[in-house]
């Protein structure tokens, strides 16, 4: 097995994980990211080596990933990275992987399908909580009814959020929500539709949520109506519902770049107490034109600890030649079988349908 993984954005929250679990894994990362003072003193703690390098110029960022073979990108928000980091691994013939939820990201991503076969380079995003364990489970809901044409996923449970989570979800607060209908994406406003779930301890009220798998989740498994749901207070839902119209000024640069602000100034990230302490819940639902059913849950551990396992599972197994050239989703990639594989997931196929996922 090839040792020649370069992790970009390794210092960050999420990063920093990822480095970590992957030298307790085995693995022998090269670092790198932005900021010299911060990658020698990590590489240093880890005893890796590390590049320090900015993304602002193609032929710079060539020329530090040429001799690695494969890149893992940490660093968020994707929609600022991913672009320019998988352009110079499809030109350099070095695997991509990152833990992009962002929907545009992730569609840009499959667009590159074609050339990443061409060049015999593996493509795959989301390979962290965004979007392993709900891809896995829509990927085992599907083979239990291949005739599914719709996809209700929800998640219960997300209480921890690095800086880069923060930003992502900032910068998508123009997009206020995106559902899949008839194979094509639509955009719709922030809590568009409301329902109800069970994700095992009583009745949880979600909304509409522009979460990855509205796009990953398409590809994996075919199915062309795709909703994604996260619960939410009851009393959020109108305020959700009321601040529509002040969406259009969350998009403007001056809002932005407050709010990014305000979030490197205050958010640190979830302390390991807490990510020990916190766990996820999933639900997902697949129904066919005869009305057939079928439904799972899914739990999982703390949000930013699974996906330090899955990011660097997932890297392994590239690296070890287990994935096929061409654009890939996690579930695409390694099965739906593949969230079962870490500590502290259970699956769980449910049979009354209508408790856990009433039809609306």
């Amino acid at each position: 097995m090839s040792t020649d993984l370069l992790v970009y954005g390794s210092y960050g929250y999420i990063g920093a994980l990822v480095a970590r679990t992957a030298v307790d894994e085995g693995l022998s990362p090269v670092i790198a990211g932005r900021r010299t003072e911060r990658v020698e003193e990590q590489a240093l703690e880890l005893g890796v080596d590390y590049r320090v390098f900015a993304l602002d110029h193609p032929d710079v960022v060539r020329r530090q990933i040429t001799d690695v073979d494969a890149v893992l990108n940490c660093a968020g928000p994707f929609s600022r990275t991913a672009d320019k980091l998988r352009t110079a691994c499809l030109r350099e013939g070095v695997d991509y992987l990152d833990l992009a939820g962002e929907i545009d990201v992730l569609e840009a991503a499959a667009e590159l399908d074609r050339d990443a076969e061409k060049g015999d380079v593996t493509v795959l995003p989301g390979v962290g909580f965004d979007v392993v364990p709900t891809d896995c489970l829509a990927a085992h809901l599907e083979s239990r009814l291949p005739s599914a044409t719709s996809l209700t996923l929800a998640l219960e449970g997300l209480g921890t959020f690095s800086p880069g989570t923060l930003k992502s979800i900032v910068e998508e607060l123009p997009q206020s929500g995106v559902v899949r209908e008839n194979g094509a994406l639509r955009t719709v406003p922030a809590a568009w539709r409301t329902r109800w779930f069970d994700f095992g301890g009583g009745e949880k009220t979600g909304v509409t949520v522009p979460w990855g798998d509205v796009s990953a989740a398409y590809y994996t498994t075919g199915i062309e109506n795709i909703e994604v749901y996260a619960t939410v207070p009851e009393f959020a839902v109108s305020a959700m519902q009321r601040t529509r119209p002040l969406v259009a000024v969350a998009a403007t640069p001056p809002v932005q770049r407050l709010l990014m602000g305000v979030v490197d100034a205050v958010v640190s990230g979830p302390t390991a107490q807490e990510r020990a302490q916190s766990a996820n819940h999933i639900l997902g639902e697949v129904e066919d034109d005869e009305g057939n059913r079928a439904a799972a849950r899914l739990k999982t551990p703390d949000t930013y600890n699974f996906a330090a396992q899955s990011a660097v599972e997932a890297a392994r197994r590239v690296l070890d030649g287990d994935v096929s050239a061409g654009f890939q989703t996690p579930a695409s990639a390694f099965g739906s079988e593949f969230v079962l594989s870490f500590d502290g997931v259970e699956r769980e196929d449910v049979e009354n349908l209508d408790s856990v996922v009433p039809v609306m």
